[in-house]
């Protein structure tokens, strides 16, 4: 605790991170958090769960005043990443009480719109804060630090518009926190155009490449999701994640997982606020033990003791699939990632495999009894074919041939 202390922290907040029980600085949080005190504006690369909140935190926490406007204004990519790290921002302040507030969409504006008129901090999505701004709902004339997290996620889901609006309506004198996964181009162009001699700041991963074991099996299309029940029943697991490409394939998984008595539960863009929310209380009380998700409703979400990946539908992108595989073997921890291949897999797969970062061995597919499929696969829009990649009774993986190659796959939107 008393590495804390030479960050720089003050009392109210040390007090805060003693009642958390953190016994020393993570790596960002050591490199980042005497930039923030000192007013610097910074650029940090760092995954979900290396304590980001806290280093992007720290001055926000330490230098407002209740009553005095809007001082902060912390940009995220999804909903849930705005509760988060709302919750945690008020347990940091729990010495120091500030009027911390979330707003994104889905949910009323009503109740937003009367909270942000006693708001010091609030944390949003780019769209419901240019809603805010069109409305004149909220102001940010007195407003000193602008935190942009996940920054490289809210590029990729096309915020890049909404992000670059929002920035000219802050103060030119302002403190800029840039906090993002991975530094792509545009996260470079974004920093050379809006911030001031920004300093960069990066920590290694917290995923232990060691501790990571990554497999793959190469099953048949109507062996698909049997295999993956056969899995999830016979793997000695803690909390599962298991991946899709879709919301639809989302749904026809963790309907069908249920009907065979699995634990699961789906969370994609489709599903309302209070519904997300609930989910996600239900997997970190371990109560739900399997999460089937897409890669927009996962990303940002600090989830621990994570011991299983799967990913159901390959991702088209070592980065979608580096970010996946990141979930387990975390904190000194064992973690498995496993891929179930069809034919109409190979193609991403080999793809992805070419990062360095991606060392699956090839698993012998056991013995598998082909289990039923009761919810009906549903179409969609863009992607074609069965989302839940069954046909026939029992079915279990998607066709192939020309579906999922070459085609747009359907965007979520936020």
């Amino acid at each position: 605790m008393a590495q804390f202390r030479q960050l720089g922290i003050a009392e109210p907040l040390w007090k805060a991170i003693k009642e958390e029980n953190f016994e020393e600085p993570s790596e960002i949080q050591a490199k980042s958090i005497p930039l923030v005190l000192d007013g610097k504006d910074v650029i940090a690369c760092a995954a979900t769960g290396s304590g980001k909140t806290l280093a992007f935190g720290s001055g926000i926490i330490q230098y407002s005043e209740k009553g005095k406007g809007i001082q902060a204004l912390i940009l995220t990519p999804t909903r849930e990443l705005a509760e988060q790290v709302a919750l945690a921002m008020k347990r940091y302040s729990k010495y120091r009480p500030l009027s911390i507030i979330a707003v994104y969409g889905g949910v009323s504006i009503g109740p937003q719109i009367r909270d942000l008129k006693t708001a010091d901090v609030v944390i949003g999505t780019p769209g419901r804060i240019i809603d805010h701004i069109q409305r004149r709902t909220i102001q940010l004339n007195r407003m000193r630090v602008l935190v942009l997290d996940e920054a490289d996620r809210m590029l990729d889901m096309g915020f890049i518009h909404d992000v670059e609006k929002i920035i000219r309506q802050c103060p030119p004198y302002r403190q800029t926190l840039l906090f993002s996964a991975t530094i792509t181009g545009d996260i470079s162009r974004l920093a050379q155009r809006y911030m001031k001699n920004p300093v960069e700041v990066s920590a290694e991963s917290e995923v232990d490449p060691e501790k990571l074991e990554q497999v793959y099996y190469d099953v048949p299309d109507n062996l698909k999701f049997s295999l993956l029940v056969h899995l999830l029943k016979n793997e000695t697991a803690g909390l599962v994640m298991v991946f899709c490409n879709t919301k639809g394939n989302t749904d026809f998984v963790a309907d069908n997982l249920k009907h065979n008595g699995i634990n699961a539960q789906a969370i994609h863009g489709g599903l309302t606020q209070d519904r997300r929310s609930s989910i996600m209380q239900q997997f970190h009380s371990k109560n739900v033990c399997v999460l089937v998700c897409t890669d927009v409703a996962a990303r940002g979400l600090d989830i621990k003791g994570v011991s299983h990946v799967y990913n159901y539908d390959i991702p088209h992108e070592s980065k979608a699939y580096i970010h996946r595989i990141g979930r387990t073997a975390r904190a000194g921890a064992e973690g498995k990632a496993i891929n179930i291949l069809t034919q109409r897999d190979y193609d991403f797969f080999r793809k992805i495999s070419r990062d360095r970062a991606v060392k699956a061995v090839r698993e012998e597919v056991p013995y598998i009894e082909r289990v039923k499929i009761v919810i009906p696969e549903r179409r969609e829009r863009f992607g074609g074919g069965r989302p839940g990649g069954g046909y026939g009774r029992g079915g279990g993986g998607p066709p192939h041939g020309r579906h999922g190659r070459g085609r747009r796959q359907q965007r979520e939107r936020r």
